[in-house]
């Protein structure tokens, strides 16, 4: 079965680490959103991938390839412009799958963790569900007769449920699908003036369609600067994620609070590091406090305390190191 994978969008959201690099590019726990939710497919047994690309699409392709060349896995690239949105993105690579009986999608800005084996042996087109506290604010699924689905709504003005849809579509209808996705592009059926695969699927149970709910284990949200943190942390801290220090890390007189993960080559120096903290390769941090942050490769960072900070490959940053000799009853404020 093929596995289709929107990832063409610009990361308004993630601006300005996204002016220079493609948000499924960004590293979340160590290595790049787009290979957690290929690894979590391959994990599953999924050898046959469309990725839907657009914003700095040939970076994402170059990446896939150059991580994945020793494998049997099968990838094939399409691009998606204009980009119009998630039912935009898919029916774009339809050509490719229009002929399979069953077809998976997974959008690009979220990783998922599920039971793909549950998912696949249901005979009826399932989507992933997650209970969220917001569902004015995602795509939702009504549900009657325990798990079928009545209705999905989008960003619903006054939401009748809290099954937030995560971004975990299979299809085993995959004409009427295509047909679907061709309808609300011809209708511009949109949701914030995208086109959104959630009107597609909705049209496929006003024809008549079953789709099942399946509740998914965690849904980390990448889309946003406090949910790639919140990602970030929460990968780190799973159970049995490796956290080591590679052997050619320099440390000096630091501290290491795990969980934390230090590319290679990086050298610190008279640091606090971590917890919840990811640096890239051949990075310098000298005289740093740095807590529940990204840090990318090459960077040079010194004279710093960060909390909740994203930082880009190859950037310089430092800060005012300063010696005082204060009197009584002084109040010196450097700001927060």
């Amino acid at each position: 079965m093929k596995v289709v994978i929107p990832v063409a969008g610009r990361g308004s959201n993630l601006r300005p680490l996204t002016n220079t690099q493609p948000k499924a590019l960004l590293p979340v726990a160590g290595k790049p959103v787009i290979a957690h939710i290929i690894d979590i497919f391959i994990d599953a047994g999924f050898d046959d991938f469309i990725i839907v690309i657009g914003y700095m699409g040939a970076r994402i392709e170059s990446f896939i390839l150059d991580n994945y060349k020793d494998t049997k896995i099968q990838f094939n690239f399409v691009v998606q412009i204009p980009r119009e949105g998630s039912a935009h993105a898919v029916f774009v690579a339809h050509e490719l799958f229009k002929n399979e009986k069953e077809v998976v999608v997974c959008l690009g800005d979220s990783i998922v963790n599920f039971d793909a084996k549950k998912m696949l042996a249901n005979p009826n087109s399932v989507v992933g569900i997650q209970k969220v506290d917001n569902p004015g604010k995602v795509g939702v699924a009504e549900v009657i007769e325990g798990n079928k689905v009545k209705k999905f709504v989008e960003r619903p003005t006054i939401p009748k449920s809290n099954l937030g849809l995560v971004g975990i579509y299979k299809i085993v209808d995959v004409p009427t699908f295509i047909e679907c996705l061709d309808w609300v592009i011809e209708n511009n059926i949109t949701s914030q003036n995208e086109i959104v695969i959630t009107g597609a699927i909705q049209r496929m149970v006003e024809k008549g369609a079953h789709f099942d709910v399946q509740e998914v284990g965690n849904w980390y949200d990448c889309g946003a600067k406090r949910s790639l943190l919140e990602a970030n942390a929460t990968l780190l801290g799973r159970p049995g994620f490796q956290v080591t220090t590679p052997d050619d890390v320099k440390c000096k007189n630091s501290i290491l609070i795990q969980p934390v993960k230090i590319g290679k080559n990086t050298i610190i120096k008279n640091s606090i590091i971590g917890p919840n903290v990811v640096i890239g390769e051949d990075a310098i941090i000298d005289n740093c406090n740095l807590q529940n942050s990204i840090i990318g490769a090459y960077t040079d960072l010194k004279d710093l305390l960060l909390k909740n900070s994203l930082v880009g490959h190859d950037s310089t940053l430092k800060g005012i190191a300063q010696s005082l000799n204060l009197g009584d009853h002084t109040e010196i404020n450097f700001g927060n």
